[in-house]
């Protein structure tokens, strides 16, 4: 016979009690600290004073670091769209495949998971580099070519001249999207799963083509999963560090590295702290906006 928690305090305390604790102790307390270091001011190259004032946000408003903000939310609004546009597809298929077919294809969008961020990000750097697979690829293509055009007695093409494929904002969407889209597609996956089939299918007898029943019937019923892989994607897109750092170049600078910057190179730990929390409220304002229309969306389905 099943116990109600609240008839077995103790268990549930002794189960709850330490992840609190480890929450508290490791996630609490330090974001609190950081968040006391964005109202203070650097008093030695060691020491902050928390003095109470509020520069480093107003500093945080200058042109230099909104235009900063809005280029990384641009690269993760741009990002997020292209994970959509490519992730639903996959979720749909995956959603009708044969339950086999559907084991395999789950394994392999979350095979990448397997392995660490680095070494993904290195490997694309392999891919896209000057002398990497990419050029290697269109260079064989580019002889293959011209040794057709030598053939029937045509002029040779000049000689091929590799694409510079890294360190640009091109190279920074495409691994932003590559370490993503994995976070678009099972949300979209978990929501089309759910779905009522027969819904589908009176559409389909009604006489409503695949479009309009696509558009109709299966964009509505993906609409959580739809929000949900947008949050999820666009969020990390905009603290993203790691791939803007290896896979950009000097003009292609997010928000995470200039507060990486402020704290490693500038030792300036409060105005740091104010990016840092600036960062947290806009995701804060991004999370309360998804379960608003997440709220107004089951209202309508009533």
């Amino acid at each position: 016979m099943e116990q109600h928690w609240q008839r077995a305090k103790a268990a549930f305390a002794a189960i709850a009690v330490p992840p609190i604790l480890w929450l508290i102790a490791f996630f609490v307390i330090p974001l609190g600290i950081i968040w006391a270091y964005s109202f203070g001011e650097n008093v030695t190259q060691i020491e902050i004073g928390i003095t109470g004032t509020f520069a480093n946000y107003a500093r945080v408003l200058e042109p230099l670091y909104l235009t900063i903000f809005l280029k990384s939310a641009w690269v993760a609004a741009l990002t997020t769209f292209l994970c959509l546009i490519i992730g639903f597809p996959v979720a749909v298929a995956i959603t009708f495949a044969s339950p086999r077919l559907k084991m395999i294809l789950l394994m392999m969008i979350m095979l990448p998971f397997w392995t660490n961020l680095l070494i993904r990000t290195y490997a694309l750097m392999a891919v896209l580099r000057t002398e990497g697979l990419v050029n290697h690829s269109l260079e064989a293509i580019w002889r293959l070519v011209a040794g057709i055009m030598i053939g029937v007695g045509l002029n040779a093409p000049p000689d091929f001249q590799p694409l510079e494929l890294l360190q640009n904002t091109g190279a920074v969407i495409l691994g932003l999207v590559y370490v993503q889209l994995p976070f678009m597609v099972l949300p979209l996956y978990a929501a089309l799963d759910r779905m009522d089939r027969s819904l589908i299918e009176a559409s389909l007898d009604l006489g409503a083509g695949h479009m309009r029943t696509f558009w109709s019937i299966i964009i509505p019923l993906a609409m959580p999963g739809i929000l949900s892989g947008v949050i999820i994607t666009f969020i990390p897109s905009v603290g993203a560090f790691l791939t803007a750092d290896l896979l950009g170049g000097p003009n292609d600078l997010m928000i995470a590295n200039i507060i990486e910057r402020q704290f490693k190179r500038a030792n300036n730990w409060p105005f740091g702290s104010a990016l840092s929390f600036s960062l947290l409220y806009i995701t804060f304002i991004a999370i309360a906006l998804q379960a608003f229309l997440a709220q107004r969306s089951r209202r309508r389905g009533r």
